[in-house]
């Protein structure tokens, strides 16, 4: 293994150009880390451009060897496995140099820590496509989440499909990105800072509703907070409704609603164009 590490600008792109870098000179990084969080190290880092075309010549290569390696990699790309990129990494190299005949063994240690990641990625996004809590913010409707992988690809389609006649915007605060949508376009990008605004009379009227329905229909004789807690994981409590406190549910005095088409103007400045869904 070559004592060098790798250094790229986060993009999956630049990822893929690190992967062709390493072919073309043939040899095995000792790690591959974005260069914004690289740390310290005894060993030497060589910065890796992102090359677009480079990038596009790897992924049609894995296109071409597996789909099913293709989108494992591009899905673990997401994900908050740690030194994810060295294992994305070993797992394209033995998918090139073998084929994909490893890929339905789950006990392979190449393939192991990746699938296992992309799993968590996957029941994460499907617990929030329930779990997901939105407000009405002056005709927009927005929400809030706090995951550990990042699920927004994963949840764009489902939501810009459920409510296409709606203009809304999902907020990320792990990952710092929105996903936003209106008009039947959608754009994913940064947003580096969002605090909801309080709540108007009608919103805060639909809080207290939701609140007072989720009271209403538990059955108290029947209680099972481990229960709960393994169906509905705690550590999303803080962005739901029916577990707010009491502020939550209080319309601020004096607000007025914001024209949709302005809210979400202001928000979407500097996020990323992608096509027309």
């Amino acid at each position: 293994m070559c004592e060098v590490i790798y250094l790229y600008d986060g993009t999956f792109d630049g990822f893929l150009s690190c992967v062709f870098e390493a072919y073309l000179r043939r040899e095995a990084p000792l790690s591959i880390q974005w260069e914004e969080e690289a740390q310290p190290s005894l060993f030497d880092t060589r910065p890796v451009p992102t090359d677009p075309a480079r990038a596009d010549r790897v992924y049609r290569k894995l296109q071409a060897v597996s789909p099913y390696g293709l989108n494992l990699v591009c899905k673990c790309f997401l994900t908050c496995l740690s030194d994810r990129e060295i294992h994305m990494f070993r797992l394209i190299a033995k998918l090139l140099k073998e084929g994909p005949g490893f890929l339905s063994n789950l006990s392979d240690e190449t393939l192991y820590p990746v699938a296992y990641a992309v799993r968590k990625l996957n029941t994460e996004a499907h617990l929030l496509k329930g779990f997901l809590r939105f407000s009405d913010l002056g005709g927009v409707l927005a929400a809030e989440m706090e995951p550990k992988n990042r699920v927004l690809p994963l949840l764009r389609a489902h939501f810009c499909a459920r409510y296409q006649e709606e203009a809304f915007f999902i907020y990320d605060r792990t990952h710092k990105e929105a996903l936003f949508y209106a008009g039947g376009r959608c754009e994913l990008g940064p947003l580096d800072e969002f605090r909801m605004a309080p709540p108007d009379g009608a919103e805060a009227a639909y809080r207290r509703l939701w609140k007072r329905f989720y009271d209403t229909i538990a059955i108290r004789e029947r209680e099972n907070p481990r229960k709960r807690m393994s169906s509905m994981p705690k550590r999303y409590w803080g962005v739901m409704t029916e577990f707010q406190d009491e502020e939550y549910f209080h319309a601020a005095e004096g607000r007025e609603k914001e024209n949709s088409g302005e809210l979400l103007q202001e928000l979407s400045q500097g996020t990323a164009s992608v096509p027309p869904i």
